[in-house]
């Protein structure tokens, strides 16, 4: 019963909401402080489901053009993640995003950029204008490296575009960890526990571009780790990494040899 009243509530203000953020954002529509306005007024929404988010800078020197990025878990990411967004930063996401009722229209209208990952050339140019962005309008561009959702399976191998974003722009790679959500929310209790976002140092990645395969496994290795750490802080339990990141690498395989 719980759940349900939870759901149709969010619903509810959110449908409530919609024209009055509508309308608030075609006052500066495509504005780069919307995302970040927006995105924390959303994000506020997680209290509803029972989430207390605790937000981490590991540095107080946060670069004003620097491509941001995050693991991407679920849907619930935009109850958490957004508390990161500082004014300047937007997003990439995929085209067919602004389809999505409601959030697609709040999403194109808050100026962030959508590319068609259909058309290589097209996102080829759309990383180009990206870059030409984040310098000439003083611009961070957040994205999601693993490219989808990993639903459980743990951080996924990072695609190359948001590197090369960070060195054709000349700009830092910002790393944000997300303790894992992946199971902790049930609509049906109260309390589900607390969430941990950590937006770690700026990393230079000038130097990159010789051994980029190697750097980003690095960078991911890194991430999936703390990840996995902040996860049990969250949860105040502890466990063996290697353990996990063992089971967790057999799981991805055996997905991979069912899609297969």
């Amino acid at each position: 019963m719980l759940a349900v009243i939870r759901i149709l509530f969010i619903a509810l203000v959110m449908l409530t909401a919609f024209p009055f953020v509508i309308l608030y954002c075609l006052t500066r529509p495509r504005h780069p402080d919307l995302v970040h306005q927006i995105g924390v007024l959303i994000a506020k929404c997680g209290r509803f489901v029972g989430i207390d988010v605790e937000l981490r800078y590991l540095s107080d020197d946060i670069p004003d053009k620097a491509v941001w990025i995050a693991n991407h878990q679920n849907s619930y990411d935009m109850f958490t993640l957004p508390f990161a967004l500082r004014k300047g930063v937007v997003s990439i996401g995929k085209k067919s995003l602004a389809k999505i009722p409601f959030f697609g229209q709040i999403y194109w209208i808050t100026g962030n950029i959508l590319i068609d990952r259909d058309r290589r050339s097209k996102a080829a140019d759309t990383i180009k204008q990206a870059a030409e962005a984040i310098d000439k309008r003083h611009l961070s561009v957040w994205m999601f490296p693993e490219g989808t959702r990993s639903y459980g399976r743990g951080l996924q191998a990072f695609k190359t575009g948001a590197f090369h974003l960070a060195l054709q722009a000349k700009v830092p790679m910002l790393p944000i960890c997300c303790s894992s959500t992946h199971g902790q929310v049930k609509l049906n209790r109260w309390n589900n526990g607390k969430v941990i976002v950590e937006v770690g140092k700026p990393i230079d990645v000038s130097q990159w571009k010789e051994n980029l395969r190697a750097e980003i496994t690095q960078l991911h290795d890194t991430m999936e780790q703390r990840i996995y750490e902040l996860t049990m802080e969250a949860r105040g339990e502890a466990a063996d990494y290697q353990e996990v990141h063992k089971k967790q690498v057999e799981l991805n395989q055996a997905t991979v040899g069912e899609q297969a």
